[in-house]
């Protein structure tokens, strides 16, 4: 047990010190050390990269450098993140923003031979590899290599009581089915199988891989808000090209509703419509938010052990027992919300799946 205790204070701390100590050392150029300022280290972890951090040894910082693509003034640029030495340099004419603003962390064009942002030539188009679009790779990756083994188990093991990866993720595949697509779709369920099981575990892989400390894993893909607006536009799409005339018809023109609430002004209508364009904007934020907010928390809690020791070496000392204790309690709540939040996003698309192709019975509506 105290082995077990000692490997999960150590995943803890090597997930966050490499930031905290980014964070700390940022005033390399500047000739002193900053202050440590939370907010910052915080931001900077959750935001996406154009690098692959490891570790800072010092002012030293090792990472692995991503492809960078810009489109520029009809011109295609491509090369390492490297070029940039960590934000520190310009290259082609672009630099990475480091200035507080809306631009921070993202590529913009400087005015030749300064470091000053060019504001007026604004920016290009970026389609650069970043970190979270690796992680999307990664968990893709995964995702195929998982269930590819699990299909030929199927096949050797046909008739045969499941086992290894098998047995771990067959209880999770019957569930999807027997307890949120059957019940919230009805008898069309079959053909919502695919995208509902991708979805889940797309997600709870992502999520789980995004708790592990070291290279591939540390990704805050599903904290991405891009990323989970793509993800509910396909719960969005597939809801709007599979939902029947029953439907569209309760959109545009409810029946039972009295005529003065759809003419002159469509006002039941337009509700209607909202409520279809918010459905998929729920399940973006929902995801987004819970998974940030689980990051956030626990860079919250160890950037306390540093607050504390700006005002007293000891004062610091004493904080970090208490801030590891629940950084450690958070990180291991958050593999509960990696299943969590896949089972949601699954269980919601579902029932927009049910709503979209329900059968609805107009008998005696004239009532």
């Amino acid at each position: 047990m105290k082995k077990f205790y000692l490997i999960i204070f150590l995943w803890v701390f090597s997930l966050q010190m490499p930031n905290v100590a980014l964070a700390v050392g940022s005033g390399e150029n500047s000739g002193h050390e900053e202050d440590f300022n939370a907010g910052v280290m915080i931001i900077d972890h959750i935001v996406d990269s154009y690098e692959w951090h490891i570790a800072s040894i010092g002012h030293t910082h090792i990472s692995i450098p991503l492809p960078v693509i810009l489109l520029d003034e009809g011109k295609l640029h491509v090369f390492l993140s490297s070029k940039f030495h960590h934000g520190h340099d310009a290259y082609k004419g672009f630099k990475i923003e480091t200035a507080q603003g809306t631009n921070r962390g993202k590529i913009v064009k400087v005015v030749p031979e300064t470091m000053e942002t060019d504001h007026e030539a604004g920016k290009p188009v970026d389609l650069s590899i970043t970190k979270n679009v690796v992680g999307v790779f990664v968990s893709f990756t995964v995702l195929l290599l998982v269930f590819f083994s699990v299909a030929r188990a199927y096949k050797r093991n046909a008739g045969h009581a499941p086992k290894g990866l098998q047995s771990v993720l067959e209880p999770l595949i019957l569930f999807i089915r027997d307890e949120i697509a059957k019940p919230s779709i009805g008898k069309h369920y079959e053909r919502f199988m695919p995208f509902l099981l991708t979805m889940f575990f797309f997600i709870f892989f992502t999520n789980l891989i995004g708790l592990i400390p070291i290279f591939p894993g540390g990704a805050n893909v599903t904290g991405n808000i891009g990323v989970t607006m793509v993800l509910a536009l396909f719960t969005f799409f597939m809801t709007s090209f599979s939902a029947n005339k029953s439907y569209w018809l309760h959109i545009f023109n409810t029946p039972g509703v009295p005529w003065w609430l759809k003419f002159p002004v469509p006002l039941f209508p337009i509700i209607e419509i909202t409520g279809a364009v918010v459905k998929p904007f729920v399940l973006m934020i929902r995801l987004f938010a819970n998974i940030t907010a689980g990051h956030i928390i626990v860079l919250g809690f160890i950037s306390l052990i540093f607050v504390f020791a700006k005002i007293s070496p000891g004062l610091g000392y004493g904080v970090s027992v208490v801030s590891v204790f629940f950084a450690i309690f958070i990180s291991l709540l958050e593999l509960l919300v990696a299943f969590i939040q896949a089972y949601v996003f699954t269980l919601l698309s579902a029932l927009y799946f049910g709503m979209a192709t329900e059968e609805h019975a107009h008998a005696g509506e004239h009532h």
